[in-house]
């Protein structure tokens, strides 16, 4: 999945930031990598459901982004943390057998 550009929300950057010591810049650098995305929830609103982007950014970090796609291949990410070792895994997993968007 490309993502053409990613809408920000004060709410969801201050969660981020604050709650999970995500930088808006991590959350960036997973999006624009070429993550490992897959769907994880219809969304409330037709054709906007929630996805994960798995990827392990430049300072080591294994992060995964939760986000609502939107029209336009647009990112608004909701949330983002480190991956527990469950997510690490499939991810590991998933980047071994190369199924990325």
């Amino acid at each position: 999945m490309i993502i053409n550009d990613i809408i920000w929300k004060q709410q969801f950057v201050e969660k981020i930031s604050f709650k999970h010591q995500v930088s808006i810049i991590e959350v960036e650098e997973v999006l624009n990598s070429h993550p490992f995305v897959c769907k994880v929830a219809r969304g409330q609103v037709d054709d906007e459901d929630i996805y994960a982007a798995y990827s392990q950014i430049h300072n080591g970090r294994y992060l995964i982004v939760f986000f609502i796609k939107k029209k336009g291949n647009r990112a608004l990410p909701i949330s983002a943390r480190d991956m527990d070792r469950k997510e690490r895994k499939y991810y590991e997993n998933q980047k071994k057998s190369k199924k990325r968007y």
